[in-house]
């Protein structure tokens, strides 16, 4: 056998084929290396890091060009080098706007691409051409090198075989070495940047699909039996809410107004001796003003905001719930306030399909959704994104005056969406002089939202609403990433660390109405409080005990807000990427104080997933029956 080997590897025709083979693995790995390596931003940090990221594309081209052959031989390789190169392209363009890589139930989000076409081509870069001339090169290694030897190389299906077997031991010594860096790696599939770092962006896909058909079991075996764990730890953390604050605004209406990718850093902030946000600066003296809210989404973006404040349960880590579970069993906040004799509605004037909201609503319980067909939506009242926001809210407060009361409003912002684009006679004032220039535009935006914000809520304070209606005005998510930490250490004169970065993740929330003394509340907070702060206020009985936030007024709430990815911040500390830092000061702390926090981050989202990947707010109504049961047989 050895012999036969020998003798073959001794063959020219062989040696030919094998330098072909090892060329166009060479070309492909040295792309994907270039692409993890300097284009994505993986935080490498020290030598055998840095060698794990050279070895790990191995196994995935292994095993990619291996089922190539095997499909279709000569055509199949290259068939497979092209859907490698552009999937790999995908992620660059993708990461670049969200620091994030795509996931199985992303790609089920692909209507949304429909109305992204300005965002898009803000991403876009006239060098990527060059991530994909080596896409020639390996058609002409393949096809065309020496044409008088054509058949030389003509690779067999087997060989794509042994290209697939030998992938396996590949992989197995990655994960192997990779687990010397970081233990349990594949258990943190939330960190998908650390996953890619040590296994590699391909091997990364080929993962995502197998929890995607862990997540599609969960929903099919799960049972009631799960909910105990949940509701355990519920109680476990439940806190008294703010009894002097209950009932304030009991019958009254509600606007929930999420702006679209506003930060807190542009609150009390000007640019070029102008001030971002004069009028929300001035509206927060009025109201309950909260200074440590952040936003907890993550690849479902606004949707995962609307979530939050619907349910006070997480979002998913990968892809987004209104996608993925709109056909779960949800007892939301429309559907409460519904059976208190509220009308309920929401109003967004984008296409009604765009994050399946016109399939989640339902679910959700809104009695209607005001889309973009039932707005005046013109050529000269819109831009970039659609319906600019000042034409959005005097619709809205018009149709919002028609409504029957008491009514729940949630109205979703547009203007001030990536690319941060505006006509020149909407520009209010000049653009920033950072290196960013998606920064430098995102001020511009900011303003806008600022000057139509304005006109909305003193024409509200104007109308017959008012005395009857409380006001939530929120930050949906981000809108700069963390890809423009340069331009932001620039405008704010700091190094933009994790910590900062972290800081950067808060969002203003406000909350106005009668019986709402104004104050500046610095308790820690975040999204999954919203929903019991408002039942709360209205003096609601909200009997759905699956709830992960806790009253912001209240006196003796915990101080606990976790991200999506696992970090967290509390009344002393704030937890990022394993690190620990001093909450207010943002200096580093050594030892394990940060560790009961990450411990708890970890439950509390795993609970959270559970609850929407096994859909366990159908088995309610039979944990209720049971623990009615046994509260009669304990009364015999």
């Amino acid at each position: 056998m050895f012999s036969k080997l020998k003798t073959k590897m001794k063959d020219p025709a062989f040696k030919k084929k094998s330098m072909i083979y090892a060329a166009v693995i060479a070309i492909f790995w040295a792309k994907m290396y270039f692409i993890q390596g300097g284009i994505f931003t993986l935080d490498i940090e020290n030598a055998n890091e840095a060698a794990i990221l050279a070895f790990n594309p191995l196994s995935s081209i292994f095993l990619l060009f291996g089922v190539g052959i095997m499909l279709a031989g000569r055509r199949g390789l290259l068939a497979t080098y092209i859907f490698g190169s552009l999937l790999l392209y995908v992620n660059v363009l993708f990461y670049r706007e969200y620091s994030d890589f795509l996931t199985i139930p992303m790609l089920g989000q692909a209507a949304n691409l429909a109305g992204m076409g300005g965002s898009i081509t803000k991403i876009l870069s006239v060098t990527d051409i060059f991530l994909f001339v080596d896409v020639l090169l390996a058609a002409f290694l393949l096809f065309y090198l020496k044409p008088e030897r054509f058949q030389s190389f003509m690779p067999k299906r087997k060989e794509g075989l042994i290209l697939a077997v030998i992938a396996i031991p590949l992989f197995l010594v990655n994960l192997g070495w990779a687990t010397t860096e970081r233990t349990q790696l594949l258990e943190r599939a939330f960190d998908r940047n650390m996953l890619v770092k040590y296994i590699g962006v391909l091997n990364f896909h080929a993962y995502d699909i197998v929890l995607q058909g862990q997540t599609e079991a969960k929903k099919t075996f799960a049972d009631s039996n799960e909910l105990s764990p949940v509701l355990n730890y519920i109680n476990e953390q439940k806190t008294e809410p703010n009894s002097e604050m209950t009932g304030v605004a009991e019958g009254k209406n509600v606007i929930a107004l999420s702006l679209e990718s506003t930060q807190t850093f542009v609150v009390d902030h000007t640019v070029n001796g102008e001030e971002l946000t004069p009028y929300f600066n001035d509206l927060k003296e009025e109201g309950a003003y909260f200074s440590n809210f952040y936003h907890q989404v993550k690849q479902g973006r606004t949707s995962d905001s609307e979530f939050l404040l619907d349910n006070s349960l997480y979002g998913l880590n990968r892809g987004a719930a209104f996608f993925t579970h709109s056909g779960n069993e949800y007892q939301a906040t429309p559907e409460v306030l519904g059976e208190k004799g509220y009308f309920t509605s929401t109003m967004h004037a984008n296409d009604e399909t765009f994050w399946n909201r016109n399939v989640m609503y339902d679910s959700l319980g809104y009695d209607e959704y005001f889309s973009k067909k039932d707005y005046d939506v013109t050529e000269e009242k819109s831009y970039g994104w659609g319906y600019l926001d000042e034409y959005f809210f005097s619709d809205s407060l018009d149709k919002m005056e028609q409504m029957e009361q008491p009514f729940y409003n949630k109205m979703i912002t547009l203007t001030n969406h990536h690319p941060f684009t505006l006509p020149e006679d909407k520009k209010l004032i000049e653009e920033g002089n950072t290196s960013s220039e998606t920064l430098n535009r995102y001020f511009q935006t900011i303003r806008y939202q600022d000057e139509a914000l304005k006109q909305f809520v003193e024409e509200f304070k104007k109308s017959e609403l008012y005395d009857d209606t409380i006001l939530v005005i929120y930050g949906d998510h981000f809108g700069i990433s963390e890809n423009h930490k340069q331009a932001m250490g620039e405008y704010l004169d700091k190094d933009i660390n994790d910590y900062e970065q972290f800081q950067l993740q808060r969002v203003p929330l406000l909350i106005l109405g009668e019986g709402i003394n104004p104050q500046e509340n610095d308790t820690v907070g975040g999204q999954v409080d919203l929903r019991p702060t408002l039942m709360n206020l209205l003096g609601v009985d909200d009997k759905n005990p699956v709830q992960f936030g806790q009253d912001l007024f209240s006196e003796d709430r915990r101080e606990m807000m976790i991200t999506r990815d696992g970090n967290f911040a509390n009344e002393k500390y704030v937890g990022v990427n394993g690190n620990c830092y001093e909450r207010e000061s943002g200096d580093p702390v050594e030892g394990e104080a940060c560790a009961p926090g990450f411990k708890q981050a970890e439950e509390e989202l795993a609970l959270s997933d559970s609850v929407v990947y096994g859909d366990l707010l159908r088995y309610l109504d039979e944990i209720e029956m049971i623990e009615e049961k046994d509260s009669s047989s304990d009364k015999k």
